[in-house]
């Protein structure tokens, strides 16, 4: 047999999807992070940091090429330099949250698929003109996706099928804390950290933000904020380190919301769900609890069982060990989707538009609060409130020239 014959009645092989080349624009803790997601995916490959601190882009990339063994990526001072040195498939904006619109648009408008770190901005007028940048973009097969990785947790998932299939019964509440502790360090870290201009918010805005975004998943869309924040533990910073808020979903359902980064030395996230049929309960990503009823019965039994064990595998359930690399396994579970979604020309799991929404809602809590009266989260998302200054500071520009690192 000759081996280097080729067999003419056998298939033509496949071609392998082609690698994509990832840009991380921000080379701070969470483009760190990014870029050990990126690494872990088969398709996805950092080729290029984008920093104007030289230290910082050079650290990571040696951590980079020490963990793959390749070559350390490419190092820039803009994206504009990195788009035109090489074919960026992908840009991921790690950037401090008041410098993440005007970023994504330049990538978008390069023709390049964009991941966003949360929030999608700190101001609505921005994010409203990116979400408009994004559906163009949409129309000629670009994805662009806001970072939520927690829809993506197997806890988070088996309940949001729960809820999708009626399993629950009509959902008629839910209570969400963020009671996590910060000290002032951590806002001294950076001189971004607790400004309205970079950071947009403070406990809400930057911890919160995932849970809203979990919360509007889960309950469908909100209807009216009616909230009060305050700075009790912080004096070093403009923004909120305690905000409490009730929200009216249009389904009837009402929320409580709760975060901060006052509460020493800082406990579990929480979500809990309830229905007329069923409840859940989700602690720092694990199913703590769920209960549906099995029958007709409108009383439920006197010790309900915890049917948790049968919605997600032994080591997604509360008190389970976590391995030490769980932040990074939820970004990459992100972009697992966002390649599938790049592969199947479909939207991503998590668009533009839910950030925007989630964005609106946090946008919501400051606004009442200042106007100490309810609002409307309709009447955030028209712009009604865009020049009503937040509580502790006011509607602030970001300084020109700052750099792109969070």
């Amino acid at each position: 047999m000759n081996g280097g014959a080729t067999d003419p009645s056998a298939p033509a092989p496949i071609d392998a999807p082609a690698p994509i080349d990832v840009a991380i624009v921000g080379a701070g803790i969470i483009g760190a992070n990014h870029a050990a997601a990126v690494d872990r995916h088969p398709r996805l490959r950092v080729a290029a940091l984008v920093d104007p601190d030289e230290a910082a882009s050079a650290a990571l990339a040696r951590s980079i090429a020490e963990r793959t063994g390749g070559e350390p990526p490419g190092r820039y001072s803009n994206l504009g330099d990195a788009l035109a040195d090489r074919p960026i498939g992908l840009v991921a904006i790690c950037t401090p949250s008041g410098l993440h619109a005007p970023i994504a648009e330049q990538a978008v408008a390069a023709g390049a698929h964009v991941v966003i770190e949360k929030p999608l901005d700190v101001t609505l007028s921005r994010a409203r003109r990116l979400a408009d940048a994004a559906t163009a973009a949409q129309a000629r097969g670009l994805v662009v996706s806001v970072v939520s990785q927690h829809r993506f947790d197997p806890a988070s998932v088996a309940v949001a099928q729960a809820v999708a299939a009626g399993q629950l019964g009509p959902i008629t509440s839910a209570v969400a804390s963020v009671p996590w502790w910060r000290d002032q360090g951590y806002y001294d870290s950076a001189g971004w950290r607790g400004t309205w201009a970079y950071d947009g918010g403070g406990a809400l805005m930057n911890q919160g933000v995932h849970t809203v975004d979990l919360l509007l998943w889960l309950l469908g869309r909100p209807v009216e904020v009616s909230a009060q924040t305050s700075r009790l533990a912080h004096h070093g910073i403009e923004v909120e380190d305690v905000a409490v808020a009730t929200i009216r979903f249009a389904s009837g359902a009402l929320a409580v919301l709760h975060a901060t980064t006052a509460a020493y030395p800082g406990i579990g996230t929480r979500l809990q769900v309830h229905g007329a049929r069923g409840s859940a309960v989700i602690h720092d990503d694990q199913l703590e609890y769920f209960h549906v009823a099995d029958d007709a019965d409108d009383r439920p039994p006197r010790r309900p069982a915890n049917q948790a064990a049968d919605r997600v595998p032994p080591g997604e359930l509360r008190d389970a060990p976590k391995s030490e690399d769980g932040f990074v396994l939820g970004h990459l579970r992100q972009y697992r989707d966002v390649v599938e979604a790049i592969d199947q020309r479909r939207p991503p799991g998590v668009r533009v538009e839910d950030g925007l929404l989630s964005l609106a809602v946090v946008e919501a809590v400051y606004r009442s609060a200042v106007l100490a009266r309810p609002v409307a989260v309709a009447d955030v998302l028209a712009g009604t409130f865009d020049d009503v200054p937040f509580a502790t500071g006011g509607t602030l520009p970001v300084p020109a020239g700052e750099g792109e690192r969070r």
